[in-house]
């Protein structure tokens, strides 16, 4: 079925077809959608910083590297099962809504982040101990593969379209926070409790705080509305053709990957330049400072936070700008900087000054917000509004199994060869792929979503809008009109050409 199937476009847009948002509604879809992601990454934050201390715990009789790793390796393995969770909460989200299934995602990530706090030591049940900690993994894999997307979808079509940068921009700063709480809380309790304590069971604190922020991010998503971009839909649907609306929505996988190759193609690219980032300063690097270079582990982990403070400034700035200046700029200045800076950073990185370390990993901070900033505002752009949850959700979480091996494969590149220049070699890829994707990324700021009627803040604003959206249309019409001028003019000239053939053919006419 195609989207004028879908979407009969006999209808003329009008101002009541506008939606004005309602400024409270619109903070308690960006809250709920931002304290659920900071509950995503609180946990991928404490992970990161405590995975000496778990390696130890689940794994005692390997040495020290192999500890790392191994735990490292636990982070990395539930990214497998991700595009599984991503295929089915989008298909979820795309027939049922998306506030449901992102009230579903933050009760599986609560549940099973609670569930490592209380998980007995290998000292205690053996080979269990890392089993259950790993189907923990799992189950986090499987509900995350749902939850960044939905959380992003769900803020896109809430948000006016010249705001959407911003408003987008505070689920990431929610990611940020989350790690920044995670961090903090580790360097507390190291503390408070010393080395002993926090390895005996200190740890596992951080894990146990996720059952009350769970249950708060709960109450803040039951609490707020469906998308009006998803309610305009199903009226569209009823109006359309209300038998069809039983089985909503029918996606043939097929079809996304036929007609939206291109769109699949940009999101993936994204995704890794992003998330590559992403995992290579703020999950993996807390450990090579301590485990690669020596570096003392409580202050290393100081400076991390310090960066991730900076960092959360910045992030709204970004999404801010991006709406006035384009969400494409900021993805060709991170992949350009990170192609340029990411030896230079990595060298100052690895000195023995704490002020040069603290700069190397705010060059790789501020590259990172320029692509987190633009990232939860691009990519729901991409997609109509019928196959966005599915289709976002698949070719993200695709991409990030790439980008969620980085801490495991950086470390095992360090650890075989030797070469403490390894982490920025990774980098350079991604920064490569960055650059593609900034090529073919279609700019989206200030637009409708794909095939979405505009979100206005005020009544002025949506009057002005519908003027915009107007004269959009008719440049189209006007594009088009070329495109059958120039398909005439073609075609009298293959019958022209055919017609000469035909002539010098004496049996043909």
């Amino acid at each position: 079925m195609t989207d004028t199937q879908q979407t009969p476009p006999a209808d003329p847009l009008l101002i009541h077809d506008i939606s004005v948002i309602d400024n409270v509604k619109l903070r308690k879809a960006v809250t709920a959608a931002a304290l659920g992601n900071a509950m995503e990454w609180f946990d991928f934050g404490v992970y990161g910083f405590v995975a000496y201390a778990l390696g130890k715990v689940f794994f005692p009789d390997a040495s020290p590297a192999i500890q790392t790793i191994a735990a490292l390796g636990t982070f990395s393995v539930p990214f497998l099962v991700r595009p599984l969770g991503g295929v089915f909460f989008g298909v979820m989200g795309d027939r049922f809504g998306r506030q449901k299934v992102l009230s579903l995602t933050i009760i599986i990530m609560a549940a099973s982040t609670f569930c490592i706090g209380v998980i007995p030591a290998y000292a205690t049940i053996g080979i269990w101990a890392p089993i259950l900690l790993l189907l923990c993994k799992l189950a986090q894999g499987f509900s995350v593969g749902g939850e960044y997307t939905g959380a992003a979808i769900f803020v896109a079509e809430y948000a006016p379209d010249r705001r959407r940068g911003f408003l987008g921009s505070w689920l990431d700063f929610g990611s940020i926070a989350g790690f920044v709480l995670g961090a903090g809380l580790v360097v507390l309790l190291q503390t408070i409790l010393g080395e002993a304590r926090f390895l005996d069971w200190g740890w596992r604190i951080p894990f146990l705080v996720a059952g009350p922020l769970g249950l708060i991010g709960l109450y803040l998503r039951h609490a707020a509305e469906e998308t009006p971009a998803f309610i305009q839909h199903l009226e569209r649907m009823e109006r359309g053709d209300k038998a069809d609306v039983q089985d909503h929505p029918h996606v043939p996988v097929r079809e996304i990957a036929r007609k939206y190759r291109k769109p699949l193609l940009v999101c993936v690219g994204m995704v890794v330049v992003t998330n590559v980032t992403y995992y290579m300063l703020l999950t993996y690097m807390p450990t090579y400072l301590s485990g690669s270079l020596g570096y003392s582990e409580e202050n290393g982990v100081m400076i991390i936070i310090a960066v991730m403070m900076g960092m959360l400034f910045v992030q709204p700035v970004v999404g801010f700008a991006s709406d006035k200046i384009g969400r494409r700029p900021f993805l060709l200045a991170g992949s350009l900087g990170l192609l340029c800076l990411s030896i230079p950073a990595l060298h100052m990185i690895g000195s023995d000054s704490t002020g040069l370390i603290f700069l190397g990993l705010l060059c790789l901070a501020i590259i990172l917000n320029c692509f987190t900033g633009v990232m939860a505002s691009t990519l729901p752009a991409l997609f109509p509004t019928r196959i966005r949850y599915s289709a976002l959700a698949s070719c993200f979480n695709i991409a990030v199994i790439i980008a969620g091996m980085t801490p495991t494969v950086a470390a095992l590149l360090v650890e075989r060869t030797g070469n403490l220049m390894m982490p920025a070699y990774y980098l350079l890829f991604a920064a490569l792929a960055g650059l593609v994707t900034a090529f073919y990324l279609p700019e989206t700021a200030n637009l409708p979503l794909r095939g979405d009627t505009p979100n206005a803040s005020t009544p002025e604003e949506a009057a002005l809008l519908l003027q915009e959206t107007y004269e959009r249309i008719a440049q189209h019409v006007e594009d088009v009109d070329d495109e059958i001028v120039a398909l005439q003019e073609r075609i009298e000239a293959l019958r022209a050409r055919r017609q000469t053939l035909v002539n010098r053919h004496p049996e043909m006419e």
